[in-house]
This record gives structure tokens, sequence and C-alpha cells, in this order.
């Protein structure tokens, strides 16, 4: 009872803790914030880290901070690499988002990649608890974007997800409320980005940053090597010369520069589907593969994966916020959300 009342002046929150972006749904409000998870701090004269800006202001610091500032990305392929600075980012988020009394804290759904470990499980949960969190469940990622997709996950048919996230790409086959057999790489938006820098070095000379890498992903970069030719103009810095020179790309060069990372993925596609017991493979020929993550939005990739597997392939409506929101639904339904959650 006590319990329930706390409920009632709590907004109780899902948070999608990613390696490129933090999403923040609050119950009963939606969808309430989408940054980056990027943290710039500061060392004080004392030595330790003052926090200066958090999500898209720190963002903006990126690759251009002097030197006693830094801009942290604390989670790295999927994990917890900076405790301290997610703890900050962490309450920094749900502060934002839980604008109530803070004597009432909130319920918190945190997603996890399916591969995490026991000490990398505790580590999001005490950051959680840190930041403010009354209690803390955990959510696979998969599984939330599986009910964020609008699968039935509780049924006894197969339903195969693949997100593609910033740090990792997460290939999953759920069966009444569980993950039957799972495929987790470190591969994902960002190796496509480091990919994209290491192809501009070597072909041009040119050295790109990381926000330049994405916006040429965004903008011009394709899975097939059937797709209609674009060009953009890329910006960096010479490193013959040493100033800064404009190259001109186009997006067969960007798909040869992404042919490894797109390859991880489909080869994690296959090694899940080949550990897929034969009943659960049945459903999937019917109800094919669902694509989710920000990384699913790349231009062909739902169409490589369609010729590379046979299978049909739907993209979720909204695959970029799928995760926050299967997560968010699970948090109005008590019974679903302590069947697909983990100690």
């Amino acid at each position: 009872m006590y319990k329930a009342l706390i409920g009632l002046f709590s907004n109780d929150l899902a948070i999608d803790l990613g390696t490129a972006n933090t999403l923040v749904f609050a119950r009963g409000k939606g969808l309430v914030c989408s940054e980056p998870s990027v943290v710039a701090v500061k060392d004080d004269p004392n030595g330790r880290e003052r926090v200066l800006a958090v999500g898209a202001e720190a963002k903006a610091m990126l690759g251009r901070t002097p030197g006693g500032i830094r801009a942290i990305r604390p989670i790295k392929d999927g994990v917890i690499a900076d405790f301290e600075v997610t703890e900050a980012m962490l309450r920094y988020f749900i502060q934002r988002a839980h604008n109530r009394s803070k004597l009432v804290r909130p319920r918190i759904v945190v997603c996890v990649p399916p591969a995490i470990t026991s000490v990398e499980k505790r580590a999001v949960r005490e950051s959680a608890l840190s930041a403010g969190a009354r209690e803390v469940y955990l959510v696979e990622e998969p599984m939330a974007a599986a009910i964020g997709a609008g699968l039935d996950v509780t049924a006894p048919t197969g339903n195969m997800v693949v997100d593609i996230g910033g740090g990792t790409t997460d290939v999953a086959v759920i069966s009444l409320s569980g993950v039957v057999t799972a495929t987790s790489i470190r591969c994902g938006g960002d190796k496509m980005d480091d990919a994209i820098i290491q192809y501009v070095r070597r072909k041009y000379n040119v050295l790109i940053g990381d926000r330049t890498a994405e916006e040429v992903k965004m903008t011009i970069g394709t899975a097939s090597p059937h797709a209609k030719t674009q060009q953009m103009e890329v910006k960096g810095r010479d490193l013959v010369a040493g100033i800064p020179k404009v190259v001109l790309a186009t997006s067969d060069e960007i798909h040869e520069a992404l042919v490894e990372p797109i390859g991880s993925i489909v080869e994690a596609v296959h090694i899940t589907l080949e550990k897929t017991p034969p009943e659960l493979a049945a459903d999937i020929v019917d109800r094919g593969i669902v694509l989710v993550g920000g990384g699913s939005l790349l231009n062909d990739l739902d169409v490589v994966l369609r010729e590379q597997t046979g299978l049909p392939i739907i993209r979720s409506d909204d695959p970029y916020t799928a995760v926050v929101h299967g997560a968010g639904f699970a948090l109005d339904d008590m019974e679903l959300l302590r069947q697909v959650s983990f100690e």
C-alpha cells in the first residue's frame, strides 16, 4: 500500500542508456528527453571533476574543448565505462524528467544489452540508485524494442529483433517473455563513423571528426552497392599540409567504407538464425525480422538484409525510440515488467 501511495506522487521513468544517445520516457507524459550521452567536465584545483554540461550542449563541445575541459562519452560499447560521470549524467536526466518533489523518488526501468555481465548490471543499477531511483528494473534492449515495435512478446511464437545502436548491435529471438537466443556484437553506428574516418584518411589524406563522419553517414551513407550515387563536401584537416581542406565524397565511396561493419551485422543475424530452434525459425519465416535502433536508419540496410537472409525485413515505425517506448509500455504493466526484467 505504501508503494502504491508513493507511486501516485512519482513520475516513473524508462531510460534507454545508449552509447550515442540517452532517451527518457516518463509514465503519463511519453518521451520527455532525447539527448546525446555526452558529459563535459572540468578539473577543479582539488583534482576533482566538475560537470559543466550534459547532452546536446556537451556534444557541441566534442573535439572543440580547451585544455582544462574534456567532453566524455561515459557509455562505451553499450556499457558503463566511467561510473562517476555516468551517475552525474543519469542524475541530470532524472531531475529533468522527474520534476516533482525530490522527496519522492521514481521507479526506473533501464534498458541494457543482452550480453551484459553481472558486474556491468550492478554498475548500471548502482548508478541509477545513486542518481535518485527508488527501484531499478533492468530490461534487455531487444525485449524492450520488441514491445515498442508492437510485438506480442508473451506469446509462444518466435519474434526476431535486430537492434542496431551506437555501440552495439543486439540480435535476439524472443518467445514467452524471454530471450531464447541472442548475439551481441560491439559494432554499431560508432563503428560505421570510425570506418568513414579511416577511409577518408586513407584515400584523401584528410582527417575528419566524429560529428562530420556521422553527418556524412546520415546524408550519403548507404548499405547497398546499387544505390543512386550522391555527392557531399567533406571538411577536415589535410594531414600533409596541416591546413583545412574540403574534399568531395560520393555515396559509392562511403558504401565501400561501410562494407566491414555492415558485414559484421549480417553475420550476427546469420549466427543467431543458426542457433534458433526449428519451431521458432519457422515463425520467423512467416513473421520476418524487425529492425530497430538508430543504426537501422542507414539507407538500404533493410534491402541488404533481405537479400542476405531471404527473409521479410520490417523496419519499426520509429526505430530510434522503439526501445525506450517498449520500456515505457512495460511501466504501465507491472506483471509484464516483472516477466521481462532480470536481476
